[in-house]
């Protein structure tokens, strides 16, 4: 069995290697995490931008599809929102050239189109959430498979137990570990940051479709 010295001696071994040297010890599970990692980071940093441009608008969008709507600009309207390159832009668009038939039509139609820039915006999202509850359970599918070995290794040295023998093992248990934590705890923040954003730009986006289906609701001025 291990002692505190040797477990002392493995520590400081531990923190005497370098980040590059501590991998290669963690075994091939190391190179999964590390895939897992980098796609974890695409699809943050590329669902980060996507909800943050989809986020932009302009506030006073409204105002003035409410003047060109009064005004009968129905064309104008729809040219503004085509320049507007907004989730919000697209529903008042699909609204306005509903417009003449019933409101229930209206509305049913902008919330297909806002129920088709959400699910664009949740794009990559689970398989993000995915990575933060996989990449613990392949640490720790590491550190069974490092426990084993190091068992294996205990047994083939019969009654005498060398700390240099069973090191390969003990690494492969405890780097793995680290590493499916190091992936999983930030893709786990970054999931749960990037649906924060979604949920306030769909009550942005449930705001702006009230406040258009009012304004067909008020009379045309003439």
């Amino acid at each position: 069995m291990f002692t505190l010295l040797q477990a002392a001696d493995l520590a400081a071994e531990t923190t005497r290697m370098g980040l590059g040297e501590l991998f290669l010890k963690g075994g091939w599970l190391m190179w999964v995490l590390l895939l897992l990692g980098g796609v974890a980071v695409f699809i943050f940093v590329e669902r980060f931008m996507a909800i943050r441009k989809a986020s932009t608008f302009d506030m006073n969008f409204m105002h003035r599809i409410r003047d060109y709507i009064s005004d009968g600009k129905m064309n104008v309207a729809v040219e503004l929102c085509k320049k507007t390159n907004s989730p919000i832009a697209r529903m008042v668009e699909k609204g306005i050239e509903r417009i003449g038939r019933p409101m229930a039509d209206v509305q049913t139609a902008i919330e297909n189109v806002a129920n088709l820039e959400v699910s664009k915006l949740e794009n990559g999202l689970p398989f993000l959430a995915t990575i933060a509850g996989g990449a613990p359970m392949i640490g720790f599918l590491g550190t069974v498979l490092g426990m084993v070995q190091t068992f294996m290794d205990m047994a083939a040295a019969g009654g005498t137990v060398d700390m240099t023998l069973l090191s390969s093992g003990m690494y492969v248990a405890m780097v793995t570990t680290v590493g499916g934590l190091c992936v999983g705890i930030p893709a786990y923040f970054g999931y749960n940051y990037l649906v924060a954003r979604i949920e306030k730009l769909i009550f942005r986006m449930e705001a702006n479709s009230i406040a258009f289906m009012d304004i067909l609701n008020q009379p045309v001025q003439k």
